[in-house]
């Protein structure tokens, strides 16, 4: 539970700020633009986290998509990747023979998205590719990483733009650091 003393009271430090974010959001729309042209990918939100991401990246891509909603569990309502994925909601569409790119919010120990990805390559798409807003190299404990990044960021608990602690957070429009006093 966390001591509420106020939405942006509660950051001690923004990382990326609502500027860089659409920046960096505009400037990866163009790069899967270009790579993706004439493919008619399909675009994987992995909810909850990744919405925001997700919905400023698809508009930013120009050419014809889908998307799709997948949503899993790793977390609960700690700090901590449990170790244990728990799919709560599969995909709708069929993948065989599709581009798919999974969008994530943020890839630290990789558990999730080697799950995902195992899971997702076993309905034989014909390329599959992730692209996560944050990157959190040194907390990898799988052999995988992103094929698209937006940030690499150091070790710390971020949220904002879709990232939260205990499902608050979300709706910041910045990436920040909550302040540790106030996570019990």
């Amino acid at each position: 539970m966390i001591e509420r003393t106020g939405l942006h009271n509660d950051i001690a430090e923004v990382l990326i700020t609502e500027e860089e974010l659409r920046d960096k959001v505009r400037e990866l729309g163009k790069l899967l633009t270009k790579e993706y042209k004439g493919k008619d990918p399909i675009f994987v939100c992995v909810l909850k986290g990744s919405v925001h991401f997700f919905s400023d990246l698809v508009r930013e891509f120009d050419d014809y998509c889908e998307i799709d909603f997948l949503s899993c569990s790793s977390y609960g309502d700690g700090t901590v990747n449990s170790g244990v994925v728990k799919i709560i909601k599969d995909l709708d569409k069929n993948i065989i023979n599709r581009h798919v790119i999974i969008v994530e919010d943020i890839m630290d120990s990789g558990v999730t998205l080697n799950y995902l990805t195992n899971l997702l390559a076993a309905r034989n798409p014909a390329s599959l590719k992730i692209i996560t807003l944050l990157d959190k190299p040194e907390r990898r404990r799988c052999a995988i990483q992103p094929d698209y990044c937006g940030f690499i960021v150091e070790d710390k608990f971020v949220v904002g733009y879709g990232l939260d602690y205990a499902q608050l957070y979300r709706n910041l429009p910045y990436v920040g650091v909550v302040n540790t006093d106030l996570i019990k």
